[in-house]
C-alpha cells in the first residue's frame, strides 16, 4: 500500500540553553515533521539513523502511527542550541556527534507519493537521493539539509552548488528567510522564492518569524503565525514544512499554506511536537480568519 508520505533525516539528542534555563529533548526535522503530518491525517514513514541505544526515543513517532526504521549507527546526532534572545531566533548551534550519514545503498524500498528530504546538515542525505526519489514520488527538500555544514563542530551556511541541476527535480523546497538568501542572493523573501521557482522547483516556502509564504502556480501565497507565546518555537520550520506537505495532497496552496500556519502556530504555545487534531487547526483557521 502506497504511504501518503516518507520522511529521511536524523533524530538529535538536543541540548537547549536559553536564557534562564537548559533544557534536553529529542529533536531533529522527522521529529516534528512526522507528528505534524500523521496528525493531520496521513499515513507517514520515517527513515532515519540512530544508535541502537537511542531506538526508544523514536516511541513518540510510533505512538503518532508513523511507521519508523531505524538504520543503525555507532552514534546518534547530538547538538547544542545557545539562544542569546527571547524570541529564539539568535543562537549558536554546536554539533556534538552525528550519526553515520545515509546511503543509496541502505536505503529501504518504499512506495509514496511524497519523499520528504529532512535533513539536519549537508552530506546526511546524498544529493543522489533526488534524482532516485524523484522517480519514485513528489520530492520535497528542506534547504537546511543542504546548506548547514558542520567544521570543527561549528555550524555555518554555504551556498548548494547543484541547485540549477537538480532543483527541477524538486516539487517542494522549504527555506528560511537567511537561506533562501544563500542560495539566491536576494534579501526579498518574495523575490527569491520566485527565482528558486524560476530555477525548476515547483513549488518554494520561504518561513519568517511573522508569517509564511509559498511561491506556487506563478504566484505568492501568504499567512501569518499567530501564537500567543513562542514556548514551543523550536521545530517551526519542520512543522509548518509538514503540515503543508500533508494538507497539499488534496488542497490547493493557498489553503494549505493557511492549514500549515494555524497549525505550526498551535504548535508553538506547546514545547515539543504538534499534539493536536485536524479539527484542533480547522477551528484555528476559522478564528485566525475571523
Amino acid at each position: 500500500m502506497k504511504t501518503d508520505i516518507t520522511m529521511i533525516g536524523h533524530i538529535s539528542r538536543d541540548i537547549m540553553i536559553y536564557l534562564d534555563e537548559e533544557i534536553r529533548i529529542t529533536g531533529g526535522p522527522v521529529i516534528y515533521s512526522s507528528a505534524a503530518a500523521a496528525r493531520s491525517g496521513r499515513s507517514v514513514q520515517v527513515i532515519t539513523c540512530a544508535a541502537r541505544e537511542d531506538d526508544g526515543a523514536l516511541g513518540g513517532m510510533r505512538e503518532n502511527g508513523v511507521q519508523v526504521i531505524r538504520l543503525d549507527s555507532p552514534e546518534t546526532t547530538s547538538i547544542e542550541n545557545i539562544y542569546f534572545s527571547a524570541d529564539k531566533e539568535k543562537r549558536k548551534v554546536t554539533l556534538l556527534s552525528q550519526a553515520a550519514p545515509f546511503t543509496v545503498e541502505s536505503l529501504p524500498d518504499t512506495d509514496s507519493r511524497i519523499y520528504h528530504l529532512a535533513g539536519l546538515f549537508r552530506g546526511e542525505i546524498p544529493d543522489e537521493f533526488i534524482p532516485l526519489l524523484a522517480e519514485r514520488g513528489k520530492v520535497g527538500v528542506d534547504a537546511q539539509g543542504l546548506l548547514r555544514c558542520s567544521e570543527e563542530g561549528r555550524l555555518l551556511f554555504r551556498d548548494w552548488v547543484p541547485k540549477k541541476e537538480l532543483l527541477p527535480l524538486v516539487h517542494y523546497l522549504k527555506t528560511d528567510a537567511a537561506e533562501a538568501e544563500i542560495l539566491t542572493g536576494e534579501t526579498d523573501r518574495e523575490k527569491g522564492a520566485a527565482i528558486l521557482a524560476s530555477w525548476g522547483a515547483g513549488e518554494v516556502m520561504v518561513t519568517h518569524n511573522t508569517e509564511v509564504i509559498v511561491f506556487a502556480e506563478g504566484k505568492i501565497e501568504r499567512a501569518p503565525f499567530t501564537p500567543s507565546n513562542l514556548s514551543g518555537r523550536t521545530g517551526r520550520g519542520d512543522t509548518t514544512f509538514a503540515a503543508y506537505l500533508a494538507w497539499r495532497l488534496d488542497h490547493p496552496p493557498a489553503e494549505a499554506l493557511r492549514y500549515a500556519a494555524a497549525l505550526c502556530s498551535i504548535k508553538m504555545e506547546t514545547p515539543g511536537p504538534f499534539t493536536g487534531t485536524v479539527e484542533d487547526v480547522l477551528a484555528r483557521m476559522e478564528k485566525d480568519n475571523s
